[in-house]
């Protein structure tokens, strides 16, 4: 049976296209999804959504119709499970024209098929690494990954080389480790106390003291709200300039991260100040999970056998749209208390295995 994934759905981005995707061949189901990014000022496939359309119907040989720029429908029927091995992923060589697309994004669509492969996977994934609206490569290596490991996530990644918007030419390697057992189930309900704050300010193919004055500005700031952080320069070669923080807070029993860009006519001090002021909020707010980290949990969370539950500082939209695009795949209980906009408490309970019969589709 085809499941028809509305694109216009909540928050109406590329989330549902990727979660539409990694469900469908991790489950072996067929998807159309039309009105795809819908709510976006450029609807369609941009080249970055094109690049993982393209990239996991490799991975396990699925029949495409529509997989083309600004394309808003795409019919997804994976052709076998997902294959373990070696892969090298351009953004811009699969959407056929330059992009600083996100790689970060691109390994969203492919994760989750290939953990439940028969075999160790090594990616090679090409594009941009910190461009804005996606996560960085830091929060997936030093926030996402560590969480997930407890539950038996066996990913690694190294950045190999850095990428800014507009040119890109970043490249990040992936080590993918397939699961042996069902994923455990995740309790992040207190965070305990904060063991530090560590962070990188980046100047890349920009004079030096760009990176040093970032990195003073944020190092100030937290001191002034009392918590020390180690934040350290780094100069950078790239395919093109780029600027921007990266910060990680370890608590006892969870990570954060918070990040900043810069851009042109961008003072360094205030790109520090938007990482600092989010870090900051977080911190005061007292929830283990931050607001980008909830929707990425939702799924290994629907797949892990048993109940899960974890707090977040605020309940997004990106979040409620991940609910419901995976309950369209599979039987997980998910629920959410909480209003948008306001801190919340979620609950999983996991299907423990793959390939179990979709959920009821209107």
């Amino acid at each position: 049976m085809t499941i028809h994934i509305d694109g216009s759905l909540g928050e109406g981005g590329g989330q549902v296209l990727r979660t539409s995707l990694a469900l469908s061949a991790l489950t072996g189901q067929p998807v159309q999804i039309s009105n795809i990014r819908a709510r976006r000022r450029n609807p369609g496939l941009a080249p970055q959504h094109l690049a993982g359309v393209k990239a996991l119907a490799r991975v396990c040989a699925a029949e495409v119709k529509g997989a083309s720029i600004n394309s808003s429908r795409v019919d997804f029927t994976p052709g076998v499970p997902a294959q373990a091995g070696t892969y090298f992923f351009d953004i811009s060589t699969l959407a056929g024209q330059g992009s600083a697309g996100a790689v970060t994004l691109l390994l969203q669509t492919l994760l989750w098929p290939l953990l439940y492969a028969e075999g160790e996977s090594r990616l090679t994934l090409r594009g941009g690494t910190h461009v804005a609206w996606s996560p960085p490569v830091d929060y997936v290596r030093d926030v996402l990954l560590p969480t997930l490991a407890p539950m038996g996530v066996d990913v690694t990644c190294e950045l190999t080389a850095w990428g800014f918007y507009p040119v890109g030419g970043g490249e990040l390697q992936v080590t993918i480790r397939p699961v042996t057992e069902p994923l455990r189930p995740l309790e992040l309900t207190e965070r305990g106390e904060l063991v530090k704050v560590t962070g990188v300010g980046v100047a890349a193919e920009l004079p030096a003291h760009i990176a040093q004055r970032i990195s003073n500005r944020a190092t100030n700031v937290l001191r002034q709200a009392r918590l020390s952080a180690t934040i350290t320069p780094e100069r950078v070669r790239s395919s093109g300039p780029g600027a921007g923080i990266f910060l990680t807070a370890e608590y006892a029993q969870s990570r954060a991260g918070f990040s900043a860009l810069g851009k042109q006519g961008k003072p360094s001090d205030a790109v520090a100040d938007e990482a600092c002021e989010a870090l900051l909020t977080h911190h005061i707010d007292g929830a283990p999970v931050d607001t980008h980290l909830a929707d990425q949990l939702l799924v290994p969370l629907a797949l892990a056998a048993g109940k899960s539950v974890f707090r977040t500082s605020q309940i997004t939209q990106h979040l409620l749209t991940n609910a419901d695009v995976i309950r369209a795949f599979i039987d997980a209980e998910i629920v959410i208390d909480g209003a948008e906009g306001e801190p919340g408490t979620v609950t999983v309970v996991g299907i423990g295995k793959v390939g179990a019969s979709p959920a009821p589709v209107e």
